[in-house]
């Protein structure tokens, strides 16, 4: 496979995903302000801060209110992070490799992507509907995965794919539980209140584990939705499950073994598994929960360089200088 469709494939699937989780960010700020009447202004700042654009918002928008900050992540155009910038960057990418995927996976991405463009012109819309709007979106996305998963070979390009939205996936729910420890941290008085056992179910719904965490363990211990939502092996939106699936999507792009490494990307992935693997709870929480969720960030951002470097860049051929 080219490296150039290697690429579009792998970042179509990223964006995609990323479009999804920003829906759950909002999303879910808007259900906790239904039961959080007048600390509305308290759950908007901590989206913003997550996406590590803070310094850019507020020389944009200045307050992060419900109006700027919907329009910020949902369809700023001049902001590449934004849900609609991502989109029309997915599409970008699937134009590109038309050849290389189902039709029908474009046409999705295609009529995706004009949905949010036309909500876009008339913001005030989403903001009188905002759980329709974005449950919508968290759909398009699902159709788009599971049209993608149902009608594409799952060779190369189908791991690529893969690989993108894993690692999306990852990176989103260390957000998400870092999302939870800023809200938190102006109110050091509210943990274990029965406010703070409100924002850590809110994160469970966010990432529709609501359920599934309470199958597993009943009740809600800010220790246990942290081993839910980072170490647990079977869930799909825990980082755990998303790096064993790259990883097992990595190795199958360079067929090499599981349990060995042939490159860069495969010997970092295989790192950040096994510390993971053997990792407790109780790590994580005396290391402070925002600086674990910092480090693995960068552990992760240091994998999709990896990638990038393995398969898609072209290295000079120092030969024939």
């Amino acid at each position: 496979m080219l490296s150039r469709v290697a690429d579009s494939i792998y970042w179509m699937s990223r964006y995609v995903e990323r479009v999804e989780n920003l829906a759950r960010f909002v999303e879910v700020t808007f259900t906790v302000m239904l039961d959080l009447p007048g600390r509305e202004n308290e759950q908007w700042m901590p989206l913003v801060n997550t996406t590590g654009d803070a310094k850019w918002f507020e020389e944009h928008y200045g307050v992060a209110n419900r109006e700027n900050v919907v329009k910020f992540l949902t369809f700023d155009m001049n902001y590449s992070g934004s849900m609609l910038a991502s989109l029309r960057a997915a599409r970008e990418n699937a134009r590109s490799v038309r050849d290389a995927i189902p039709s029908e996976v474009w046409e999705l991405l295609n009529q995706f992507y004009y949905r949010v463009k036309d909500a876009s012109k008339d913001p005030s819309t989403v903001l009188q509907s905002p759980l329709e709007f974005y449950n919508d979106v968290k759909w398009s996305s699902h159709l788009f995965k599971g049209t993608l998963d149902a009608s594409m070979s799952h060779e190369e390009g189908w791991h690529f794919a893969q690989l993108g939205r894993y690692l999306e996936r990852a990176d989103k729910t260390t957000r998400m539980v870092d999302v939870q420890y800023y809200r938190l941290l102006p109110n050091v008085h509210d943990v274990g209140s029965p406010l703070d056992d409100l924002q850590w179910s809110a994160l469970l719904h966010t990432v529709s584990g609501f359920e599934m965490y309470r199958k597993r363990y009943h009740q809600i211990t800010p220790q246990r939705v942290v081993s839910f939502l980072i170490l647990d092996r079977y869930f799909p939106r825990a980082v755990m499950h998303c790096i064993d699936s790259a990883n097992l999507s990595l190795h199958a792009i360079s067929g090499s073994s599981v349990d060995s490494f042939c490159n860069l990307a495969e010997q970092r992935m295989g790192r950040l598994r096994n510390e993971l693997a053997f990792m407790r709870t109780e790590e994580i929480i005396n290391q402070g929960l925002h600086e674990f969720v910092d480090a693995l960030q960068t552990k992760m951002n240091k994998i999709g360089d990896a990638i990038h470097h393995t398969f898609i860049a072209i290295e000079p051929d120092a030969d024939a200088a």
